[in-house]
């Protein structure tokens, strides 16, 4: 018997976090436990803008204002869909290609106040399949 069956189930509370970008114009909260883990991705995108992942369901996502000021840029398979503010150029957030039924949110765009700590993994794109299925279980409800 592993020891994952035996060991007992521990839900984590979720706070909710806000944030947007950096014109405020975008606006979202999202549900998440205040210890957050988010990777640090080395691929082309992430690497140049700074992103720091926290990705969740859908259901622990809510778009508050601004989807009208979103752009959408797509690259590479196109299964990613990277918004961004059409004013500011910030991307607080998009649809990952890796979870396309959840959220991916940029732990930098999170207002002070509701992170009480915030523990950085690499994420090694050069192997993305096996990263991927390391992190299988940050998608869950």
């Amino acid at each position: 018997m592993s020891s994952a069956a035996i060991r007992p189930s521990v839900t984590v509370p979720l706070v909710t976090h806000r944030g947007g970008c950096h014109c405020r114009r975008v606006r979202f909260e999202v549900d998440a436990p205040a210890d957050l883990e988010v990777l640090d991705c080395n691929c082309s995108i992430c690497r140049m803008t700074g992103f720091l992942h926290l990705i969740v369901p859908a259901s622990r996502f809510r778009l508050m204002s601004g989807g009208g000021e979103l752009a959408d840029y797509t690259f590479n398979t196109g299964a990613a869909h990277h918004l961004f503010c059409r004013h500011c150029g910030i991307k607080s957030f998009y649809v990952p290609r890796s979870h396309p039924d959840g959220f991916d949110v940029n732990a930098r765009c999170l207002d002070d106040g509701s992170v009480a700590s915030l523990q950085v993994s690499a994420f090694d794109d050069n192997d993305r399949e096996a990263a991927t299925a390391a992190l299988a279980h940050l998608s869950r409800e």
